[in-house]
C-alpha cells in the first residue's frame, strides 16, 4: 500500500473519498512513512471545487507525488505553483481532453515551478492565462511534453472568440491557411489584408506560451503555443534544453532560444506567427549564450503582422522571418525547410542594426552560422511595408519595421527587383580593437574564459569600458575564417530559383535616400539608389562558401545531451498524522514555547504557545522570543506588521551582512520560528485587527539538510474565541486602516477588498533565492534593517511594548544578550539615533534626513528610495531571484546603472506590464518610467502590479519618491542614461517630425506620401 500523508494538516481528508476542496487520493493512509517511496496521487476534478482542490494539492506535494486533472474543462482562480520541491508529475488526460481556464484566475501564471528539481508536466491545455502560460523559474530536469498554451482568439478585445466550456473540443485546434498580414490600426490604406479566417492575434494575450527560463537540463517535446504576444515556446538562459516535435502558431516568435548554453530545435513546426525561429542574445542578463543546433523543422508562411507591444525587443522582428539570430555565437542549421516567408528565410543580423545596447558585455553579432542541406522556398516575396501605428505610436523610436522595405529597395538597386531573399544579412563587422583589454571582474581578476578565449560573461561582473574581442582574430589582427567568419553557407542548400538566394545589405548603409524618393515612379527611383555608394545590396554568395573561400568548414556542433535524473533525497515524506497529533497537542508551561512542535505544521497557531495571550499576537512573547522591526518594510495594503524572532534555548544567531552577500539575512540556527502576524489599525476607535499570522520555521530533512518551511494562519472568531487557524492554500479578506505612521506621522486612510493572503507556495516566490537556505528563508532580518532601536510600528499600545528590547538597538541587544555571536567588533552608538555607527545601515524611506546626508537632498533621496526598492523588490529582483531573468536587480550596494534600470528595457513585461513605456528608468522622466507606473495608480491590472502580492492599493508615500527621484536626481550623468533613445535629456520621445512624416535616422524625417503606393 502507498502512503497518503499530510492533508490534515491543510484540513484535508485522508480517505479515498474527497470532501469539498480537498483532492481525491488513490491510496489509504497506512500510517507507514516508508511507503511513501512509491508517491501518491491527487486527483482533481472538474467543477466549484477544483481551484481548492489544486491548491491542497500542490501545497502539499512530495517527491513521487502526481498531480492529476481528470479529464474536462477547469474554471481556476489561481495558477498551479510548484515550489521548492523535487520529482513532481504533473498531468491531464491529452491537451485537447483536459483543458485549464485562468480567464479568471489572481495569478499571473497559467503553471509556475521555481527551484524544482526534476518535474514533468504532461497532457492538458492551459488557457488564457493573464501572463505566461506554462513558466518553468530555476528548474533542474524540466519537462514539458504534450502540453498546449492557447489564448482565445481576439484575446481581451471586443473582437474575443472565447473558448468555453460549451466549444472547446471544435476551437483548440487552430489552423494556419491564411494570417493576417497588417496591422489593423495602421494608416495605411493599401493594407487590406488585416484579418485572419483562423485566429486573430492580440498584443492583449499572455505574453509567453512554454517559457522555461534560468534553468537547467530541459526538455519541450511535442507541445504547442497558439497566440503568445511575446514568444509561443521559449527557452531562455538556460544550460541543456531541447525543443522538439512541437508547433507553434500565431504567436510574434514562433520559437525562441534566448541566451542559452547548448540549446536544440529538432522537427519542429513553426507557421503563421510573426517571426519562425529565433535564437539570440538579449542584454543585461545573467549569461550570454552560445552553440545551438537547429535540424529538421519546417518554418512556413510565418506572416501575421507584429502585435507585440511597440518598443520591446521583439516589436522589432519583420513579419515573415523564417529564422533570425542576432547576437549569438556558432548555430548550427541545417535539414530545415523555409518556405513561403514574406521577408526572408533567413535574417542574420546584429544589435548594430537594431540599436546597440549599453551593455558591452555582450558581444553584437552572431558568428559561426552554418548553414547546410536546408531547402528554400518562396522566401522575402512579400515584404512589409512599414508599421506607421508602431512608429507613430513610439514617436518614431521604431523604425526598425521599415528594415524589409530598406532591404527590397537595396535589393531593388542590387539585383533589379524590389525583394527579400531566401538569406538576409546586414553585413555589419566588427573589426579589431587592439586597445581593448580582457575584461575583469570586481576586484580586479580577470573573468573566466571559454576554450577559445571568449569572456564567458554576464552582469554580476562590471561593464567594462569597451568590447573585447581579441579572441576573433590572430596575432596580426585578422580574422580567424571560418571559425569566427559570420556564416559558412554550404553549396549543398537547395535554394529554389522563385526568389533571390543571398542578400547582404549592408545595413542602414544609404538610408538617408529614403528621403528624396521621387512621386515619379520606380525608373526614377531605380536611378537614385543604383548611384548612393553602399546602397545596392550585395548578392554574392561566395564570402560564405567556407570550403572554396577559406579551405575549410566550421566544425559541427556536437548533440545536446540532457543526463538521467537523479533525486537527491533531501525531501522528506510529510510527517504521520499521529505525530502532528501528539507534537501539537502537548501540554507546555506558561511562559514557553512548545519547541518540539517546530518539527510539524500544527493545524491552529496557538499549538506553538509562542505568544502569552494566545488569542492576542501583540502581546508579550513567551520563551527568548525578540520583536524586532524594519527601518523600510515591505509594504502591504497599509498593514501594520508584528514581528518575534523564537530562537531555541542554548542556541545563537549568527550575524551576516552585505559582505558576506547581497541577499544575506541573519543565519538562524535550527529549530527557530520567525512569526509576522498582519493587522488593520484603527486609531480613532483604539482598535487592531489581526488578519493573517505567518510562520517561517527552520527545519532540517532526514538527510541532514536544513530548509524553511513557510505557514500561513487567518485569524478568526470561533465561539466568542479569536483562533488563527492553518490556511496553506490563502484567501481574499477585506481591510481598512486609519492611523499615522509612527516614523513619519503620515496618515493613513483606506480600505481594500482585495487583501491576499498567500498560499504556501506563493510565500516561496519571494523567500527562495538559489544563494539562501532551501524553503521560505527569511529576507527582512538582514543586518542593515535591523540597525535601528525597535519601536512597534503600530501607534496603539500592546503588550509587545514591555518587552526589554523596547527603545534598544536591535542588533546591539541580540549580540548583548547572547542571541547572536560573530557579531562586528565594534558595535558603538550614536548617542542622537542610537544607530551603530560602524555597521550597515538601510534609511527609513519615509524619514527625510534618515540616509544621513542633508534632508530631501538627491543623496538623501536617492538612499530612502534605493532603500524602498531593496525591501520591496530586490528579494525577487535579484541574480538568484525569481526575477532573476529580468537583469533589473535593486539591492543597495550595485551601482544605479543598466542593472538598476537605467534606460533598461524589460525582457518580460508584456503589454500591461509596460504601460506603452520603453524602459524601467528614463532620467528625469518618470512619465516615461516602468518603475514608477508598476507602482502607481496607473498599474490596476495582476500583470501590471508589482508587487505582485498583497499590494492592491497605492503606496502614495512611495510611489511619490520614486517619481521625484527620477524626475529630480536621475540624469543624464548616470551609467548608460545615453542608452534611452529618443531621450532629449528630460527623458521625452518627442519627434521633430510631422504627422504625416516618419523620423529617420539622423534627425531626418520621411514623407509617408512618398512610401504609399510605391510599390
Amino acid at each position: 500500500m502507498v502512503a497518503i500523508l499530510g492533508l490534515v494538516a491543510c484540513g484535508g481528508s485522508s480517505s479515498n473519498s474527497s470532501s469539498a476542496g480537498t483532492p481525491a487520493t488513490e491510496n489509504p493512509d497506512t500510517g507507514n512513512p516508508g511507503d511513501a517511496s512509491l508517491g501518491r496521487t491527487f486527483v482533481i476534478q472538474p467543477g466549484a471545487d477544483a481551484t481548492q482542490q489544486m491548491l491542497v494539492a500542490m501545497i502539499e506535494v512530495k517527491p513521487k507525488d502526481v498531480i492529476e486533472f481528470a479529464e474536462g474543462y477547469f474554471e481556476l482562480t489561481s495558477g498551479i505553483q510548484i515550489s521548492g520541491t523535487e520529482d513532481i508529475l504533473v498531468k491531464g488526460q491529452g491537451k485537447d481532453k483536459t483543458v485549464l481556464s485562468f480567464k479568471n484566475s489572481g495569478s499571473q501564471e497559467g503553471f509556475l515551478a521555481t527551484t524544482v528539481r526534476g518535474i514533468t508536466v504532461e497532457d492538458l491545455t492551459v488557457l488564457d492565462s493573464p501572463g505566461d502560460a506554462f513558466k518553468l523559474q530555476g528548474v533542474d530536469h524540466g519537462t514539458l511534453r504534450g502540453v498546449r498554451a492557447i489564448w482565445s482568439s481576439g484575446r481581451n478585445t471586443t473582437n474575443e472568440d472565447p473558448i468555453t466550456a460549451a466549444n472547446y473540443t471544435s476551437k483548440l485546434n487552430v489552423a494556419c491557411t491564411d494570417p493576417a498580414r497588417h496591422n489593423p490600426d495602421n494608416p495605411n490604406p493599401l493594407e487590406t489584408d488585416t484579418s485572419s479566417p483562423d485566429y486573430t492575434v492580440s498584443k492583449l494575450s499572455g505574453r509567453y506560451g512554454i517559457y522555461p527560463v534560468n534553468s537547467k537540463n530541459i526538455l519541450v517535446e511535442d507541445t504547442e503555443s497558439v497566440g503568445a504576444s511575446d514568444a509561443g515556446i521559449y527557452v531562455g538562459q538556460t544550460d541543456n534544453a531541447i525543443i522538439r516535435n512541437s508547433r507553434a502558431a500565431y504567436n510574434v516568435f514562433g520559437f525562441e532560444i534566448e541566451n542559452v548554453r547548448g540549446g536544440e530545435y529538432v522537427d519542429n513546426l513553426s507557421e503563421c506567427n510573426t517571426g519562425g525561429f529565433l535564437v539570440y542574445d538579449l542584454d543585461g542578463l545573467t549569461r550570454y549564450g552560445s552553440r545551438t543546433r537547429m535540424y529538421r523543422n519546417t518554418s512556413r508562411n510565418n506572416n501575421s503582422y507584429n502585435f507585440a507591444e511597440p518598443g520591446s525587443i521583439v516589436s522589432n522582428v519583420p513579419r515573415g522571418t523564417g529564422m533570425l539570430t542576432m547576437g549569438y555565437d556558432k548555430i548550427d542549421v541545417f535539414e530545415n525547410t523555409f518556405e513561403n516567408n514574406g521577408t526572408a528565410g533567413i535574417v542574420h543580423t546584429s544589435y548594430e542594426l537594431f540599436g546597440v545596447p549599453g551593455d558591452r558585455r555582450m558581444d553584437l553579432y552572431s558568428e559561426g552560422v552554418h548553414i547546410w542541406n536546408n531547402t528554400f522556398k518562396d522566401n522575402g516575396n512579400d515584404l512589409p511595408q512599414p508599421d506607421f501605428a508602431a512608429i507613430l505610436e513610439t514617436g518614431g523610436e521604431q523604425i526598425t519595421s521599415a528594415f524589409p522595405m530598406l532591404v527590397g529597395l537595396k535589393m531593388l538597386a542590387g539585383a533589379g527587383e524590389y525583394r527579400g531573399a531566401h538569406i538576409v544579412w546586414d553585413g555589419y563587422e566588427d573589426e579589431y580593437n587592439a586597445d581593448c583589454p580582457y575584461p575583469t571582474d570586481s576586484k580586479g581578476e580577470p573573468i573566466p574564459a571559454d576554450a577559445e578565449g571568449k569572456p564567458i560573461s554576464g552582469n554580476q561582473y562590471p561593464n567594462p569600458s569597451c568590447r573585447y574581442n581579441a579572441y576573433k582574430f590572430n596575432d596580426a589582427g585578422e580574422r580567424k575564417k571560418p571559425q569566427w567568419w559570420y556564416s559558412c553557407i554550404d553549396a549543398d542548400n537547395n535554394f529554389d530559383s522563385d526568389s533571390a538566394t543571398f542578400a547582404n545589405f549592408h545595413g542602414t548603409e544609404g538610408l538617408e535616400v529614403l528621403i528624396n524618393l521621387p512621386p515619379d515612379g520606380p525608373e526614377d527611383i531605380v536611378d537614385i539608389i543604383t548611384s548612393v555608394p553602399n546602397f545596392p545590396a550585395d548578392t554574392d554568395l561566395t564570402p560564405h562558401l567556407c570550403e572554396q573561400s577559406y579551405g575549410s568548414n566550421m566544425a559541427a556542433l556536437p548533440p545536446i545531451v540532457i543526463p538521467e535524473f537523479v533525486a537527491s533525497g533531501n525531501i522528506d515524506p510529510a510527517p504521520p498524522q499521529s505525530l502532528i497529533d501528539q507534537l501539537c497537542q502537548t501540554n507546555v508551561a506558561d511562559g514557553k514555547i512548545n519547541a518540539d512542535a517546530y518539527r510539524v505544521n500544527c493545524p491552529r497557531l496557538d499549538q506553538y504557545h509562542l505568544f502569552s495571550d494566545p488569542q492576542d499576537p501583540t502581546s508579550l512573547p513567551n520563551g527568548q522570543g525578540v520583536p524586532f522591526v524594519l527601518n523600510t518594510k515591505l509594504f502591504s495594503d497599509y498593514s501594520t506588521k508584528y514581528r518575534v524572532a523564537y530562537i531555541p534555548e542554548g542556541e545563537q544567531a549568527i550575524y551576516r551582512d552585505g559582505e558576506d552577500n547581497a541577499n544575506a539575512a541573519i543565519l538562524f540556527p535550527l529549530g527557530t520560528i520567525l512569526a509576522k502576524t498582519f493587522s488593520f489599525t484603527n486609531e480613532p476607535s483604539q482598535t487592531e485587527t489581526a488578519v493573517e499570522t505567518r510562520l517561517i520555521i527552520k527545519r532540517q530533512t532526514s538527510g541532514g539538510q536544513f530548509y524553511w518551511e513557510g505557514l500561513e494562519y487567518k485569524w478568526a472568531v470561533e465561539n466568542g474565541q479569536k483562533v488563527a487557524r492553518l490556511l496553506q492554500q490563502g484567501d481574499v479578506v477585506s481591510g481598512s486602516w486609519d492611523y499615522h505612521d509612527v516614523d513619519s506621522g503620515e496618515h493613513y486612510v483606506g480600505s481594500t477588498d482585495s487583501y491576499s493572503l498567500p498560499n504556501a507556495n506563493q510565500c516561496q516566490s519571494c523567500h527562495a533565492n538559489d544563494d539562501a537556505e532551501t524553503g521560505t528563508a527569511p529576507i527582512g532580518p538582514k543586518a542593515r534593517n535591523l540597525n535601528r532601536p525597535f519601536a512597534s510600528e503600530s501607534p496603539l499600545p500592546s503588550g509587545i511594548d514591555s518587552h526589554p528590547i523596547n527603545g534598544k538597538n536591535q542588533l546591539l541587544y541580540l549580540c548583548q544578550n547572547g542571541l547572536m555571536k560573530n557579531c562586528p567588533s565594534n558595535l558603538a552608538l550614536d548617542s542622537t539615533t542610537q544607530y551603530l555607527t560602524a555597521v550597515e545601515r538601510n534609511p527609513k524611506f519615509n524619514v527625510p534626513g534618515d540616509a544621513g546626508f542633508a534632508a530631501s537632498s538627491d543623496q538623501d533621496i536617492e538612499k530612502r528610495v534605493r532603500s524602498y526598492l531593496e525591501v520591496n523588490c530586490s528579494h525577487c529582483h535579484n541574480p538568484r531571484g525569481l526575477a532573476q531573468n529580468t537583469g533589473f536587480y535593486l539591492d543597495v550596494f550595485r551601482s544605479v546603472n543598466d542593472t538598476f534600470g537605467i534606460c533598461k528595457g524589460p525582457t518580460a513585461s508584456g503589454t500591461e506590464g509596460r504601460g506603452g513605456r520603453e524602459y524601467d528608468i528614463v532620467p528625469g522622466s518618470a512619465i516615461d518610467s516602468i518603475l514608477p507606473y508598476r507602482l502607481g495608480p496607473e498599474a490596476t491590472t495582476l500583470a501590471a502590479r508589482m508587487p505582485p502580492i498583497a499590494r492592491s492599493t497605492v503606496h502614495g508615500t512611495a510611489f511619490n519618491l520614486v517619481t521625484q527621484w527620477i524626475n529630480e536626481v536621475v540624469d543624464d550623468s548616470y551609467d548608460n542614461a545615453d542608452a534611452c533613445k529618443g531621450s532629449t535629456g528630460g527623458g521625452s520621445t518627442e519627434s521633430l517630425c510631422a504627422p504625416d512624416e516618419i523620423p529617420l535616422l539622423g534627425g531626418q524625417c520621411l514623407p509617408l506620401s512618398s512610401i504609399f503606393g510605391e510599390f
